[in-house]
């Protein structure tokens, strides 16, 4: 997302858009990448990404292929750039790679002709998630700047919340983050955020909650006294919702620990839109492969 200007980012937005059709239609299929190959390297367990992702490339007819840690010889000692360079040699198009160290995209970048999209990288960023987000946000909204959003939960081991930060700052969002202390990174203000001690506060008269679970398998021990104090003082509830706008939107990227950082009633109720970022993340990944590999070259999207 540090990549990407605003102008960018509307440019993504805007193409999801014409993009999200396909998936209304009763064939949801379009020619554009069609002899076009995409890879879904996980090195990360996944649900909602993995599988967006390769939809996405489907609804576009791209030939797509996935692979897994268990499944991959990195599980025999092969190294990270030796698995880049024999994915080169089977000449895909895209090589969409998600994995536990911060900057492996980086590292596939330099080695292999393919684009490579980042699916998530280690504790530093998640940039299609926080697209999806801000589609979200601006189909919702109408706009993101000037909105007041709060981000809380685990700041300090979420990539979404780094990718995000960044997105909805250039797009012109207030951004406040919130969750207890040992879970808020030090000099995060220095990002552009303001941060608050009660969550009750920053919820107060915003636009938008963005909800992260506590990322346990990221943590050698436990950062608060306990789960249970953690969903009586940091998760949302219905009661410390109602001190948002009328119109405010719940976000979550998923998945949801329910009864930690968000209640039932908040998840199923009428202010949450999380099923709605899921649709989005198609819309998005569609148009973030059309634009990397199919564009004025490829057939028309219709």
């Amino acid at each position: 997302m540090e990549a990407l200007s605003a102008a960018d980012i509307g440019l993504i937005l805007d193409t999801a858009d014409s993009l999200k059709s396909i998936s209304a239609r009763d064939i949801k299929k379009a020619p554009t990448l069609r002899g076009k190959s995409v890879v879904n390297f996980f090195y990360e367990p996944s649900t909602r990404t993995k599988s967006s992702f390769e939809i996405a490339a489907k609804r576009l007819s791209a030939d797509t292929f996935s692979l897994s840690a268990s499944s991959s010889s990195m599980v025999k000692g092969e190294t990270l750039l030796d698995t880049a360079r024999n994915l080169q040699a089977m000449s895909p198009d895209v090589i969409v790679l998600r994995h536990s160290s911060s900057g492996a995209p980086y590292v596939f970048a330099k080695e292999v002709k393919a684009a490579v999209i980042n699916a998530g990288d280690g504790i530093n960023e998640h940039p299609t998630q926080a697209l999806l987000d801000l589609y979200t946000i601006r189909e919702k909204k109408g706009s993101i700047e000037g909105l007041k959003v709060v981000i809380m939960g685990d700041i300090a081991h979420s990539r979404v919340a780094r990718s995000d930060i960044i997105g909805l700052l250039k797009m012109g969002a207030h951004v406040t983050v919130a969750g207890p202390p040992t879970l808020i990174p030090k000099g995060i203000e220095a990002m552009g955020v303001s941060v608050a001690k009660d969550p009750a506060l920053a919820v107060k008269d915003c636009d938008v909650v963005m909800l992260l679970r506590v990322q346990f398998e990221r943590q050698s021990k436990l950062l608060f006294p306990s789960i249970r104090e953690y969903g009586t003082y940091f998760g949302l509830n219905e009661n410390m919702l109602k001190g948002a706008k009328q119109d405010v939107i719940v976000m979550h990227p998923g998945p949801l620990n329910r009864g930690v950082e968000i209640s039932n009633g908040v998840a199923d109720g009428p202010y949450s839109v999380i099923l709605d970022q899921v649709a989005n993340g198609v819309a998005v990944r569609m148009a973030v492969l059309y634009l990397l590999i199919g564009g004025a070259k490829s057939d028309n999207v219709d």
